[in-house]
């Protein structure tokens, strides 16, 4: 597969009041969700507008950009407040991951809406800052009409703007467009570490080296050949378009387009990665919890006067628990997979790392009781 990338400026206007015509004829709206991926400065966002500039004039679809950077506040991805305190138990989700999962929330809010006419609500598990944010987005690209109902004239493709490093991330996206059945594609920007750091550098608000160099390290691409769910992806060169790159781009998004994803179309098989998918998900998920969980266990069995020596041996023992219920979270001793993907937004991690906090308690007690 060729790969190459775009970028320019964009803008759409006047959509509404075309949607409602359109759809007081009473067909279904055709609706595409096309992820843009790769490391932070690789080009998504400056390839995100310029489909938005591109897409309306030629083939004539609507385009919308949902760029998670706008959607979601700079304040989710602060470390947790110094004042919460040991009495305060740290939520199961980051406040990142948290918030994006309400903007896949309030993003099948509009989607359902668009599709069968019910009115616009906002979702009960999302707040309202997060609601308002996502509401403005669409008001402002034309996707609501003056009675603030969903409306896209013809077909639509929504661009979904982030660094989308995990597939699980993306698989998230997928789920919610065979829930519908959507079109759904994928533009994976590759670019060289070195020039990702520079560019990043020149930006007015840049992030840490550290960050993105992390994130390279975890990415993982589109794989086509394992993946069948990954099927309608294109790798693309951040730093060399050409014309025929655009004609692959605009070619892979029309042939989307044309084939939804059925929610009945897969096999065995594939269900059985889509849990393994959510399976790694949730033991990751888990892992990082339970550190927090011995971390501040240790932190109280200090606080207690415990000896160094049992010291030692109560962190031996919580790792050696924690290794335990992992392996069982793997193995999907206490995980049913099928709510993965059955519930696209149920926590299968939660009655793991509940277990493990029960456990740990009772082995921290043996040690200040002796």
């Amino acid at each position: 597969m060729r790969r190459a990338a775009a970028g320019a400026a964009g803008a759409a206007g006047g959509l509404a009041a075309a949607a409602e015509e359109q759809q007081g004829g009473g067909g279904r709206a055709r609706v595409g969700l096309c992820v843009l991926c790769g490391l932070p400065a690789a080009g998504k966002s400056t390839l995100a507008r310029g489909l938005r500039r591109r897409l309306p004039r030629r083939p004539g679809w609507a385009c919308a950009l949902l760029s998670y950077d706008e959607l979601i506040p700079p304040e989710a991805f602060l470390p947790r407040e110094p004042g919460a305190g040991p009495a305060a138990p740290a939520p199961l989700l980051p406040r990142w991951k948290r918030s994006r999962r309400e903007l896949l929330q309030c993003l099948e809010r509009f989607l359902r809406a668009l599709l069968t006419g019910e009115p616009l609500a906002a979702p009960a598990a999302a707040p309202q800052p997060a609601w308002g944010r996502f509401l403005a987005c669409c008001r402002g690209q034309g996707l609501l009409s003056s009675a603030g109902r969903p409306a896209a004239p013809g077909p639509l493709y929504l661009i979904l703007d982030d660094n989308f490093y995990y597939q699980s991330m993306r698989h998230e996206v997928y789920r919610l467009a065979r829930k519908y059945s959507l079109s759904f594609c994928q533009l994976f920007l590759e670019c060289p570490l070195e020039c990702c750091l520079q560019r990043n550098r020149l930006r007015s608000h840049p992030l840490p080296d550290e960050t993105i160099c992390l994130m390279a390290g975890k990415i993982e691409m589109p794989d086509l050949k394992k993946n069948a769910w990954e099927r309608n992806s294109l790798i693309l060169k951040s730093f060399d378009c050409t014309p025929e790159d655009n004609e692959q781009i605009i070619s892979l998004l029309a042939t989307a387009l044309e084939n939804p994803v059925k929610q009945n179309e897969e096999n065995t098989e594939q269900k059985e990665a889509d849990r393994a998918i959510c399976a790694a998900s949730a033991v990751h998920q888990a892992d990082q919890t339970c550190r927090r969980i011995i971390s501040q266990t240790m932190k109280d069995a200090k606080d207690k006067n415990i000896l160094p020596t049992e010291m030692k041996s109560l962190a031996e023992e919580l790792n050696k628990l924690k290794a335990e219920f992992l392996e069982d979270l793997r193995q999907g001793n206490n995980l049913e997979n099928q709510i993965c993907v059955q519930n696209e937004y149920s926590n299968p991690a939660t009655s793991v790392v509940s277990s493990f906090q029960h456990e740990a308690t009772n082995v921290v007690n043996k040690y200040i009781l002796k």
